[in-house]
């Protein structure tokens, strides 16, 4: 194995004293005995910080003294002063940075990245000269608009250079471009496959996993498009200690980087011992999703919008009542990539509105008629209240109230009109950015829900409790309907507890006040 952490921590500051602190800072968080930190030293902002970085660095990489009970970790760095000709900040010819190379080597860094466009005019001797000073050569090829469609052609240029391992970080537009990346590692040890850009996102998890010799996360800012940070790597998705045996789930939508989803199951798998990962998947087209679907070896996943109904042609089995309603949003991946559909929102629904009022016989407004309406509705109706629906397109919200016996609703209507209670199963509200779908003179009911859980109070609910209106956040539906899928994918009952926790701490830290120093 060429790195002991395979988690790289990158690190970017302008100043010699920065980055030396931020040092600092990875280590006394580190578990691993030798954590592996990449210092990208072209973002210094001055010549001058170099020379300062270089001339503190040998005492924070000096051995640990093992004559003390407790030793300080001794970080593996890996040394990069990238051109501005390969996508990096220095701006120096190749004279200034095989000079600025070598002094890095020689101050104690185990590893220089040399990008390709710097390794070829170099040669093998310059090579010779980087490993005579001390350090390793991890030579790199970066393409920052795409990936391109000769990957092997890359490798073997890479490998010509005559480094010791080599590193292809390219720009993912879809998720068959990061399989196709992930690939040039599989096999290999001196291979490392970056995925770039959000859609690269899922994959940058699961690089350790297919084989990638490193994985990058971000010690303070992100230096790449779709960089995690070291605390996600590490703590929410347990990256480098995924293998084989590791089943992956994760949930599809357009956007979905928003979803606390990974959060919850992430925090139910760990607190159950269990081998598996949930990760965010960008999707942008449903077909590509399902065209490298085999090659990301899900066992399932959770969908959002706006692919609820879009995926119910291109499943082999649906579960009854998911088909009744018309919209699925978890997915059960069996032998041969067999996909079986169900709906868990139906439940969610039920159980968020059970301690608050008797639904039979209850009128209840709905707004919305999409995907996560269609299941609320189908759950009111089956638990017997009397189906209102209101949305922009009445179309859809007339075919929706005749599949479950209920009635349209205009929205001038709603100021005369008196309900049990009020569910929000439209977007809006989502962050607090968008405003409230209704106004203080539309809500006459006793309850309102909101299915947005993000923030915890939303504008919805926050105007319905100046009006003296009980509340329903939809933390209690989200949690509800992951519950159901863990359920469906593992059996027996969920550690629901757990889930709650992990969803309201990930709201209490975005809610809360920055600090003021």
């Amino acid at each position: 194995m060429l790195f002991a952490d395979r988690i790289c921590a990158v690190i970017a500051e302008a100043t010699a004293k920065a980055a030396l602190a931020r040092i600092r800072s990875v280590l006394r968080g580190s578990r691993a005995a030798y954590p592996t930190v990449e210092l990208r030293l072209d973002w210094l902002s001055k010549r001058g910080e170099l020379e300062k970085l270089l001339g503190r660095l040998p005492a924070i990489l000096r051995a640990p003294d093992r004559r003390r009970k407790h030793t300080r970790p001794r970080p593996c760095v890996i040394a990069t002063l990238r051109r501005r000709v390969a996508g990096g900040r220095f701006e120096g010819g190749l004279a200034a940075q095989r000079v600025g190379l070598l002094a890095t080597a020689k101050a104690g860094c185990a590893w220089c990245d040399v990008e390709v466009e710097s390794a070829e005019p170099l040669g093998k001797k310059g090579m010779s000269e980087l490993r005579q000073a001390g350090a390793k050569v991890l030579v790199s090829f970066h393409d920052f608009a795409r990936t391109p469609r000769g990957l092997r052609r890359i490798v073997r240029r890479l490998e010509r250079c005559g480094g010791d391992a080599i590193k292809i970080a390219t720009h993912c537009r879809t998720l068959g471009d990061s399989v196709r990346l992930l690939r040039t590692a599989q096999g290999r040890r001196d291979v490392v496959a970056v995925p770039m850009g959000e859609a690269g996102l899922p994959c940058r998890v699961l690089a350790l996993r297919r084989g990638s010799a490193l994985a990058y996360a971000a010690a303070e800012a992100a230096t790449a498009p779709g960089q995690l940070s070291l605390q996600e790597m590490r703590e929410l998705y347990r990256a480098d200690r995924l293998d084989r045996r590791t089943r992956i789930y994760g949930v599809i939508g357009d956007p979905v980087l928003h979803s606390l989803s990974p959060v919850l199951h992430n925090a139910a798998y760990a607190a159950r011992h269990v081998n598996s990962v949930y990760v965010p998947i960008p999707v942008r087209e449903l077909r590509d999703f399902l065209k490298a679907l085999p090659s990301l070896d899900l066992a399932g996943f959770s969908i959002t919008l706006p692919y609820k109904q879009a995926i119910l042609r291109h499943l082999a089995e649906c579960d009854p009542l998911a088909a009744r309603i018309g919209a699925v949003n978890t997915v059960m991946v069996q032998g041969k990539g067999r996909l079986h559909g169900y709906n868990t929102d139906y439940i969610g629904v039920l159980q968020a509105l059970k301690s608050h009022l008797r639904l039979r016989g209850s009128r209840v407004l709905l707004l919305g008629a999409g995907g996560a309406a269609r299941a609320a509705a189908f759950a009111l109706a089956e638990a017997g209240a009397a189906v209102l629906i209101c949305a922009r397109r009445a179309a859809q919200a007339r075919e929706l109230a005749r599949a479950v016996g209920g009635e349209v609703v205009s929205r001038p209507a709603l100021r005369r009109v008196r309900f049990a209670a009020i569910i929000n199963a439209t977007p809006v509200g989502l962050t607090g950015a968008s405003g409230s779908p209704l106004h203080a003179g539309e809500m006459n009911c006793d309850v309102v829900m909101d299915m947005v859980y993000r923030p915890i109070e939303t504008p919805l609910l926050r105007l319905a409790a100046r009006r003296g209106i009980e509340t329903v956040s939809g933390v209690e539906m989200f949690v509800a309907q992951a519950a159901a899928q863990w359920e469906i994918w593992f059996g027996g009952h969920a550690p629901v507890a757990v889930m709650r926790r992990a969803v309201l701490a990930a709201l209490g830290r975005e809610e809360s006040p920055a600090p003021s120093w």
